[in-house]
């Protein structure tokens, strides 16, 4: 969850009335944000935020502006405006496209930027990288000293060793190679741009490096500092919606105290993105049912009272009728998705603790569905038949699945992103998890008996997310004597303790030796496999005793039953 700390003084001046250190009222005060006071010491106070989803509270600005609307010192939706263009253009060059492609900008000038202020700003830049920004991937901040700026900006791309500027909190110029070898930010952030020939850098019309996004800022115009009235405020990254939602959630914070925002015209070469104007302060509209309301809240409210309610929580009210209000969603609520967010506001602004808890009125039975009797059924069949149940991954690899296993690769559900090289894929079948866990016990005791039931994903068209679950059951016996009569009077006994009847029918199939591989056929309809396992598949697993198996589909078997 969201940590800040911010100074009590300068919490109270945003606010703008008088409110008590006492940590009772500040938790009343804060549960109106999903938050609670964790500690107070001296005059700094650390507080929790259990609302993830709504970065503009990560900030004592933030803070501020949400929690007026509830001491009533503010009401109703912030406007904030753009004053006019800073002049300040920024021209994207063609190499970052799938490199690190958005950039916007804003300027903020008059800030009045006090100690306080400046720590707090820091906070906020940090917590936006880490968590919004996924760790600098998505998006990255930077701050300068417009002052110190010359107009145009350039954002494009320079060589390891093309370009060199004193990075931040250091003395010495460096070129951006040294800066990922040398510089702490360099050696925790430079996996972002390393896998790439050439790498970000932001400067400006006298060729001075503002930046090299998304690692570190120079030290003479990237430091921000209580003398800087005017802001220039920079967002980098790879998902163009985050970078805007960055850049309006900063220069807000600014504004909040007292400073006025100009904007910043983008010029892109990308057929998608052209010339753009940032920052976008737009107030969205929503329509908002209020039988939808009453009926989420459980509470009669009157129109007076939702509009009340909503103003309180900092969104304005265009026209409210009879059957419907027209909400202004303000710029920086990004949470914002469905109705029902703004429902979830009204009823924390109304105050849970006023609502009175009702009874359900259905009464139901809790019970174990069949699926699990079921499950717990053939498990116990198999323990009793002599077998040890072994629990594996559903994630696995093709080698496993299919090269180990002596068959051709076939079509399975992948992972995008895997970051383990053994774990790249769903499984489709059991067999090969069961050879997996007998490959690392060949210093055990034979004979060796293992049972597993779990789920493969196999795909299928027809479904909405285009793959399927089967639950399965396999086994395997391995030992000196071990054959298909063996595990052919283990699936009798399996069936028949069921209450059904099979047949087998001769197939061919990799895994299994020519001869001795039959379909499991129930009611005419295929459920699974049984077979001496073929030597190639023990030799690949490195086991030197023959083994025999078996492996059904049991959602089949259940249509049986």
């Amino acid at each position: 969850m969201p940590t800040i700390e911010f100074d009590y003084e300068d919490f109270k001046t945003l606010l703008g009335v008088e409110i008590t250190k006492d940590p009772e009222k500040l938790d009343e005060l804060f549960s109106y944000v999903k938050g609670e006071v964790k500690l107070i010491q001296a005059d700094e106070v650390t507080a929790e935020l259990q609302d993830t989803n709504r970065p503009d509270l990560w900030s004592v600005e933030g803070l501020a502006r949400a929690l007026q609307g509830f001491i009533a010192s503010d009401k109703g939706l912030k406007r904030y405006v753009v004053e006019g263009g800073s002049g300040v253009e920024v021209w994207v060059g063609s190499g970052l496209k799938d490199i690190r492609p958005y950039i916007a900008c804003a300027v903020v000038k008059g800030v009045n930027l006090t100690y306080s202020a400046i720590r707090q700003l820091m906070h906020l830049q940090d917590k936006m990288d880490q968590t919004y920004g996924r760790q600098r991937r998505r998006t990255s901040i930077g701050l300068y000293d417009f002052d110190l700026v010359s107009p145009p900006l350039r954002y494009g791309v320079a060589e390891p060793d093309e370009v060199s500027f004193v990075p931040l909190d250091f003395e010495e110029e460096l070129t951006l190679g040294e800066i990922l070898k040398r510089h702490p930010k360099g050696i925790e952030f430079g996996h972002l741009v390393r896998p790439y020939p050439v790498w970000p850098v932001f400067m400006d019309s006298k060729h001075k490096v503002l930046s090299f996004p998304p690692i570190i800022n120079s030290n003479d115009l990237g430091r921000v500092t209580e003398c800087t009235t005017n802001v220039l405020i920079e967002v980098t990254g790879t998902a163009y919606k985050s970078v805007l939602n960055t850049l309006t959630n900063v220069t807000l914070a600014l504004a909040d105290r007292g400073g006025s925002i100009y904007s910043a015209e983008i010029h892109y070469p990308y057929e998608d993105v052209r010339n753009v104007v940032t920052p976008e302060l737009r107030v969205e509209t929503l329509s908002l049912d209020v039988d939808y309301v009453r009926k989420v809240t459980g509470i009669e409210l009157n129109i007076s009272e939702i509009r009340g309610l909503l103003e309180r929580s900092r969104y304005g009210v265009i026209d409210a009728t009879e059957f419907e209000v027209t909400v202004e969603i303000p710029c920086y609520r990004v949470d914002i998705m469905h109705p029902i967010d703004v429902v979830e506001d009204i009823t924390i602004a109304y105050n849970y603790n006023k609502m009175k808890p009702i009874w359900p009125k259905l009464f139901t039975i809790g019970d174990i569905s069949f699926e699990s009797k079921f499950r717990d059924l053939v498990r116990e069949i198999m323990v009793g038949l002599g077998f040890q149940e072994i629990l594996s991954f559903t994630l696995s690899n093709p080698d496993i699945l299919f090269a180990r296993m002596n068959l051709r690769p076939e079509k399975v559900v992948e992972i995008a992103n895997p970051k383990v090289v053994s774990l790249t894929c769903l499984r489709n079948w059991l067999l090969p998890s069961l050879m997996e866990f007998l490959s690392h016990n060949i210093h055990v005791e034979y004979p060796q008996r293992v049972f597993e039931v779990g789920y493969c994903i196999v795909h299928d068209a027809t479904i909405e997310n285009k793959t399927r679950d089967l639950e399965k059951l396999a086994c395997v016996t391995i030992h000196s004597n071990a054959n298909f009569t063996e595990t052919k009077s283990m699936l009798d006994s399996f069936l028949v303790n069921l209450g059904l009847h099979y047949e087998l029918e001769e197939t061919s199939h990799g895994s299994f030796i020519e001869g001795r591989i039959g379909k499991v056929l129930v009611g005419n309809s295929e459920i699974g496999l049984i077979g001496e396992i073929h030597p190639k598949v023990l030799q690949n697993w490195h086991l030197e005793n023959p083994a025999a198996a078996f492996e059904i589909t049991l959602n089949k078997l259940r249509e049986f039953l």
